[in-house]
């Protein structure tokens, strides 16, 4: 699907300027502990955007049997970045620690999507 595609590519175009915002912006102001929450954050938005492109290239040429599961393996992973790394920028930037508690529905989320384009490869 396309969507994954674009949302992907914005996502990463976000996940470097995120990256140097907090390389040279919040540098000093965090800390080294929330900075390094901070990159996790950045680190696995990264990662996530470019899964939603390898998802959005495999709905491109998926079967009809396999197509709703990459559908559904792409909105878990938009949702994971968001819950994931949102959480992780949301935690460092306030300091409020029970934000953390949020991280691993999207950690759930990022496995869900992984799981489902495991299947949809296989039955593809």
């Amino acid at each position: 699907m396309r969507i994954f595609l674009v949302m992907g590519s914005l996502l990463s175009f976000l996940s470097v300027a995120f990256g140097a915002f907090g390389a040279h912006v919040l540098k000093e102001r965090l800390g080294e502990h929330y900075l390094s929450i901070y990159q996790t954050g950045v680190q696995y938005q990264m990662f996530h955007s470019l899964g939603l492109m390898i998802i959005g290239i495999l709905a491109a040429g998926a079967v009809h049997e396999s197509s709703g599961l990459l559908q559904w393996a792409g909105w878990l992973m938009l949702a994971g970045i968001i819950l994931f790394s949102g959480s992780l920028y949301a935690l460092s930037i306030s300091r409020i620690n029970t934000l953390g508690a949020i991280t691993p529905f999207g950690g759930i989320a990022f496995l869900a999507a992984w799981f489902l384009v495991v299947l949809a490869v296989i039955r593809g």
